[in-house]
């Protein structure tokens, strides 16, 4: 192929970036398969720009890749020099020597501790070991698949930095794999630039404690899992720290226990998706459009998180829909568009028991949708919302269970000071029935036409206020 006086050339779309090739004319047959293991050393550079046209030859030690670039008019020197940059930053992954042979060298049951440095994945780890990086061994996964991949029994990877995975969501490209796997040890490593960050597919028994995993940057859909669990039982997950993720989702996951662990600038914070009967104690979930979202999953425990600054407007602190029996304890939801949010019980038995939680500075302290109640609802505390209760129909939140919660607009007095109230606390439908029936007219809530709208309901109801909800022994606190 030729390219005449005066004519543009054309821009290849591999393997060079667009804005380096606006002078260029690039003839690549194909990219060296740089990451194939088998590399050794450093690849060879050399260019020889004295004559037309200009060549670039990239050599290792069994492979010859010859590119052939033609210079335009507007060519200078420089742009030779960034062509041969550019090569340079391709071949890097070449560069570095692979962990694999290390692993398999490595006998069955043993420690291995890699000499500090950055060693070529994905690797493999099929056989009982440990992997002890110290916090200075750096495995580049090179853009393809999962980084490091445990397909055996009794493995321990800690002190490791695991980046650059494939970023494939079909195939759940993620720093760590951890597949068919029994009592696996995953501390105190840090995941960055990977699609998905710890990948447990049929896991049981494992400990993740301790580990840093960043999103990569992109839009919030775009990302991946922090913390990914399917069809996995029995494992530990405690103080990780996770930033700039999608979710940390459960899926098809039951018995396991999530412990102080640190979610922000996601999604989902949690999402549990048909797991029962897991833990999930201590954690804090921030800057996220969910809290935590269980959906499906019976018999889940919800103990002592704080959660904080879910704004989204379709989003809730914690958010419940078809699940049956939760145990919600001493957990505290501040500013977001809703602290809880729930479905009615499935069945009778089903209900969920909502026990001294703290419900402060939210739009809404708790929305009840559906046609009936049923849920327990005692001593709690609702602090500074805007709206104490939703509901999506007047029965919704009524035949709840209501009973000693701490509401700090409760008008009523405590004369014989045993820290109840004399009166039941109630909460009727004013003026709320209209963005709570008409959703549209919430962006005009505590407008002061609303506001006006409902002292003159309070004052001279056009009609017989609905009834939402009574608590017969409000608790009282002296402020």
């Amino acid at each position: 192929m030729t390219c005449s006086a005066g004519c543009q050339p054309a821009v290849s779309l591999a393997p060079y970036p667009r804005w380096l090739l606006k002078s260029w004319y690039a003839l690549p047959h194909r990219l060296p398969p740089f990451s194939k293991g088998g590399w050794g050393g450093f690849p060879q550079v050399a260019a020889k720009y004295t004559e037309l046209p200009f060549r670039i030859w990239v050599r290792g030690n069994s492979q010859h890749h010859w590119y052939f670039l033609r210079q335009t008019r507007t060519a200078s020197f420089l742009s030779y020099a960034l062509a041969a940059l550019s090569f340079l930053a391709l071949s890097a992954q070449a560069a570095l020597p692979p962990l694999q042979p290390l692993i398999d060298a490595a006998p069955a049951g043993s420690v291995l501790r890699p000499p500090p440095g950055r060693y070529a994945g994905p690797a493999i780890i099929d056989k009982p070991l440990t992997l002890d990086g110290g916090g200075r061994v750096t495995l580049d996964g090179g853009g393809r698949g999962s980084v490091l991949s445990v397909r055996a029994d009794d493995v321990s990877v800690r002190g490791m930095r695991l980046t650059h995975s494939g970023a494939t969501h079909d195939g759940v490209d993620a720093g760590l794999l951890i597949e068919e796997s029994n009592g696996a040890r995953v501390e105190g490593n840090v995941i960055d630039q990977a699609l998905f960050g710890i990948h447990l597919k049929q896991a049981n028994h494992a400990i993740v404690r301790g580990n840093m995993i960043r999103g990569r940057p992109a839009e919030l859909n775009l990302r991946g899992d922090g913390i990914r669990l399917w069809n996995s039982r029995f494992n530990r997950i405690e103080d990780n720290r996770l930033d700039g993720i999608r979710d940390l989702t459960v899926a098809n996951s039951a018995d396991n226990l999530f412990l102080r662990n640190r979610v922000g600038n996601g999604r989902y914070g949690m999402q549990l998706i048909f797991s029962p009967r897991n833990r999930i104690e201590g954690n804090r979930i921030s800057h996220s459009t969910t809290g935590i979202a269980v959906l499906y999953s019976d018999q889940v425990t919800l103990r002592g998180n704080h959660v904080e600054h879910v704004r989204d407007v379709a989003g809730a602190g914690l958010a419940f829909k078809g699940s049956a029996e939760a145990e919600v304890t001493g957990n505290t939801v501040l500013h977001c568009t809703v602290a809880v949010q729930a479905d009615s019980p499935p069945y009778p038995d089903a209900r969920h028991r909502f026990q001294n939680n703290r419900f402060a500075h939210n739009v809404t302290g708790m929305f009840f949708y559906g046609d009936k109640g049923g849920h327990i609802v005692r001593g709690n505390r609702f602090e500074k919302n805007l709206m104490q209760i939703g509901v999506s129909a007047p029965s919704s939140a009524r035949d709840n269970d209501w009973r000693g919660n701490d509401w700090d607009d409760y008008e009523g007095f405590d004369r014989d000071g045993d820290g109840i109230g004399d009166t039941p606390y109630t909460l009727h439908y004013y003026a709320d029935r209209i963005w709570m029936e008409t959703p549209q007219a919430r962006f005009f809530r505590n407008s002061p036409a609303l506001e006006l709208l409902d002292f003159l309901e309070r004052l001279a109801p056009f009609s017989e206020p609905e009834l939402i909800l009574k608590d017969p022994q409000p608790r009282f606190s002296r402020k």
